[in-house]
Order: C-alpha cells, then sequence, then structure tokens
C-alpha cells in the first residue's frame, strides 16, 4: 500500500470509528512509532504544534514570570516566544561559524554573565537545529550539566538529523519536533516533545490536556492548554512515519546535487556540515553568497513595499511604510529572490536573528556577529520531496542566468 493509501486507511479509521477528537488510537499509534523512531528508550507527546512543544518543555522545566532562558539568535520566533507566553525573558546566544547553530563558549559566558548580574542562572538553555543542521550537542549538553541548567533541544528542523548517530532531541531533558506542512515529514499541522521517561510524558500529557484533576466534573488547580494532536492529523503521521528515511534520503541525495552543480559558481558557497559527527537531514539547503556577486536587477532592490505574505507566511501580515530595516539581507540575495520567485522559484532569506528582532530588543543578547553576517548574505533553496534532479538542474540554472559576469 502506499504512503497515501495508509494515511487514508488510518483518516477513514477515525470517521468510521468517530474519533475525530485531539486523541484516539491515531495519537497513540503515531507516539509509540515515534518512540521506536527517536530509540534511547525516550517517550513522547504528540501536540498541536511545534511551538506548543516548546512552550510545554518550558513548563516542565519550571520557568515562570522573572525567569531567564538561553536560547539561540539564529532561528526561527517559535524557539523564543513561548519563554515570553510564560513571562520569563530570553537571553539570545549567537552561533559558532560552522554549524550556524549556538555557540557553546557565548552560552557559557552568557550563564556566568547572567549569573552575576541577577544573583541567579538561567532556567533553562535552547540550542536549534538550524535548517537540519546539529549543534554541538556534547559541548552544550556538558555547560548545562556543569551548571544544572536543563536543555531543551528545538530539533523542529532537525527531525531525523543525528549527532554522532543519535537522534536530536534525545541529548537533553526534552526535545522538540514539528510536523508543519513544510517539515521533514507533516500531520498538516502538527509537533511532538520528547520526553526523558513515563512520568514525564504523563506530566506533559496533563498540560496538554487543560490539567484536569481526578473529578468526576472539572476541577482545575493548575493552568492547563488545548495542546494534543487530532486523531485525524495522527493518521496522517503514521502514514508518513513509514517513508520518514525515505525522505531523509532525498533530501540528501538533493544536497549532494547542489554541491556538484554549485561548485564551479564563483561566489556560490553551499552550507554542509563540518564532519561526520554532524548528519543534518538538510530539510532546507542553503547558500552564502559574496557582497560582490551582481544579480540581475540588483539595483531595484527594497526600492518597493511588500504587499502581501512572502516566504510561505499564511495569515494576516502588517502593512510597512518602509521597504528596509536596520538589518536585511544584502541586496543582491534580495535581487535573487526576487528573480527566482519570477522564474516560479521560491527561495527565501535566512531567518532573522531574534536579537536583531524589534519584539526583543529590550532582551540580553550574547553576540558575535556570526548571525547577522549570515543573514546578509544567505537563502534558502527548495530541498523537499517533490523537488526532483530537474528542479535542482533548473534552480541552478536560474542562479547562473542571474549572475552578471
Amino acid at each position: 500500500m502506499s504512503e497515501q493509501g495508509i494515511e487514508q486507511k488510518y483518516i477513514k479509521e477515525a470517521f468510521d470509528t468517530n474519533w475525530v477528537v485531539p486523541l484516539g488510537p491515531n495519537v497513540n499509534g503515531f507516539e509509540k512509532d515515534l518512540e521506536a523512531f527517536v530509540g534511547q528508550d525516550k517517550k513522547v507527546v504528540a501536540l498541536s504544534a511545534g511551538t506548543a512543544a516548546v512552550h510545554l518543555a518550558l513548563i516542565g522545566c519550571g520557568v515562570g514570570p522573572g525567569d531567564e532562558v538561553c536560547v539561540q539568535s539564529f532561528t526561527f520566533c517559535a524557539s523564543s516566544h513561548p519563554i515570553k507566553y510564560l513571562g520569563a525573558t530570553p537571553v539570545f546566544i549567537d552561533s559558532e561559524p560552522d554549524t550556524w547553530n549556538m555557540d557553546p563558549e557565548l552560552l557559557e559566558q552568557a550563564i556566568l554573565d547572567r549569573k552575576a548580574k541577577t544573583g541567579k542562572y538561567p532556567k533553562a538553555i535552547v540550542p536549534v537545529a538550524l535548517y537540519g543542521m546539529p549543534y554541538d550537542c556534547e559541548r552544550i549538553m556538558a555547560i548545562g550539566k556543569k551548571y544544572g541548567i536543563p536543555v531543551i533541544e528545538d530539533a523542529a528542523e532537525g527531525f531525523g538529523s543525528r549527532y554522532k548517530g543519535q537522534v536530536l532531541g534525545t541529548f537533553g531533558e526534552y526535545g522538540v519536533l514539528s510536523f508543519n506542512g513544510n517539515k521533514m515529514i507533516t500531520t498538516s499541522g502538527g509537533g511532538a516533545l520528547i520526553c526523558a521517561n513515563e512520568e514525564q510524558k504523563n506530566k506533559i500529557m496533563w498540560y496538554a490536556t487543560q490539567a484536569r484533576e481526578a473529578y468526576p466534573y472539572y476541577q482545575h488547580e493548575a493552568i492547563g492548554y488545548n495542546y494534543r494532536m487530532s486523531n485525524i492529523c495522527a493518521g496522517i503521521g503514521r502514514g508518513q512515519m513509514t517513508i520518514v528515511n525515505d525522505h531523509i534520503a532525498h533530501h540528501h541525495h538533493v544536497q549532494a546535487l547542489y554541491a556538484e552543480l554549485l561548485k564551479d559558481i564563483p561566489g556560490i558557497h553551499l552550507h554542509s556540515a563540518p564532519n561526520a559527527d554532524y548528519d543534518s537531514n538538510y530539510w532546507l539547503c542553503t547558500i552564502t553568497i559574496d557582497p560582490d556577486v551582481r544579480i540581475k536587477g540588483q539595483e531595484n532592490a527594497y526600492k518597493e513595499t511588500i504587499k502581501s505574505a512572502v516566504g510561505g507566511a499564511a495569515g494576516v501580515i502588517h502593512q510597512v511604510d518602509s521597504p528596509t530595516t536596520d538589518c536585511q539581507p544584502n541586496e543582491n540575495i534580495e535581487a535573487l529572490r526576487i528573480y527566482m520567485l519570477e522564474q516560479k522559484i521560491e527561495a527565501r532569506p535566512l531567518w532573522k536573528p531574534m536579537h536583531k528582532q524589534p519584539v526583543y530588543a529590550d532582551c540580553p543578547a550574547y553576540v558575535n556577529g556570526v548571525s547577522e553576517a549570515l543573514f546578509k548574505v544567505g537563502m534558502c533553496l527548495p530541498a523537499g520531496p517533490m523537488v526532483t534532479d530537474e528542479d535542482v538542474q533548473y534552480i541552478v540554472d536560474q542562479i547562473k542566468k542571474a549572475i552578471i559576469r
């Protein structure tokens, strides 16, 4: 039976048995599939989003008002927003240049500085597997252990990535997964939290189901959340789990193909793992472009404000008065994005560092300039399961055509 056939089977069973709710056999089965995949005797709770998983992991670590949490700055906002949900303060940590992820040296400096300034250590550490690339698990976990600070691994982009052969999300106190529509596998929306043991799993599941007490009526003694995954979405996930290794292999293949086709283009550099310890899923393939590379239409970059959502954004966006900010990609990156879009190719800038986001202007940040420099010169290229070898060739051909010689 095909992947789609398996998904449809589980979804049909959900309707036939009237399990059209945020619990049920598919949710239980999906959690078991995930536990088998991540290994290390871990337990998994399926949730409505990866953001929900970050939020509940922070609660599980005891984060509350007035606390501080060390979090990678070079990431999507879902890594840091839940810290603010809890009345805590993100302490942003810049990246090291090889993996683009949390710099362990800066992390330790930040921990010691926060202790000196506030009288207490941060309550948690949140490294992120940016674009699927593993962080330095060994050093970050050692730092967390040294100061007694739990590590929440944000592996939302790194499902199936490994560090020294071990699946990301299984090193720390908790591991965050995402199954959004653009991730390695999808449940349309959804996420999961990897927990250390059954007791931890039950605590997280309790918070995810409105924190109800054991009475024959609804009794609440703590604030809970409606964060469980639906049985329908979990049915899709169970089907996706049958081909997850195929998806990972495909992303590796696309990365290798980009490497071969881009290697002789001056000024274009494909980001790759620094050594064999870092086994990235290459969720997205990313490039940096030297500032002196000239792109067709570059003279018109940032001349007009954006009128609609770009880069996969959904829902309502605020209109802006100026097309520029004080931290943005170089004109050649923006020109290439527009050129590629005209060729029906969606290419995106890298994540804008959180310490440069206006909403976090008052938060502490320990920076070395790496993430800001990468944001100015970096771009994400298509790499999903529907991207064919012919697509990659076309994408590279268009990059070549966009460059002015």
